[in-house]
């Protein structure tokens, strides 16, 4: 797909497609970090994918996006959605759908390695939005159980 054809797609179906891409992602990332219990890898994944969480990541790579990424990201942040999730913050909500948008976006025009170079970036951030500290990385190990081991 073009990217002429990509942005004039609705936002909120760049979104739809965006969280499927960084669900699969974290998922990934929570596996190749050795995590292996169903239960531990739902729960690490859920706040890695929650909207508050999406939008702190969000807010600290601004600075390295194209100007196009940061169109898309406005124009999924302003889509009218219909309805927010009671447990988060619209505004987290909205930059959360512009997130989307722009990983939806760049998977949809075939831009693959500038993904990758986001959502490294992206899992790489400290998540200090919920007063957690140490990286994605780091919590994720952390929060294994002690009987859970990296597989080799």
């Amino acid at each position: 797909m073009t990217e002429e054809e990509a942005f004039r797609m609705p936002p909120l179906t760049l979104a739809y497609v965006g969280d499927a891409v960084w669900e699969i992602n974290v998922r990934t990332f929570l596996v190749m970090n050795g995590h292996r219990r169903p239960d531990s890898l739902h729960k690490l994944a859920v706040e890695l994918v929650r909207a508050g969480a999406q939008a702190y990541r969000l807010r600290e790579i601004q600075e390295v996006l194209t100007e196009r990424e940061r169109d898309v990201i406005r124009r999924g942040r302003n889509a009218k959605s219909g309805s927010i999730p009671k447990n988060a913050r619209v505004t987290d909500y909205r930059a959360s759908t512009g997130f989307e948008a722009m990983l939806g976006y760049l998977f949809l025009t075939g831009q693959t390695g500038r993904l990758q170079e986001i959502i490294q970036m992206l899992l790489a951030l400290d998540d200090r939005s919920d007063g957690a500290k140490g990286s994605s990385a780091k919590r994720a190990e952390g929060s294994a159980h002690a009987s859970e081991k990296p597989e080799e």
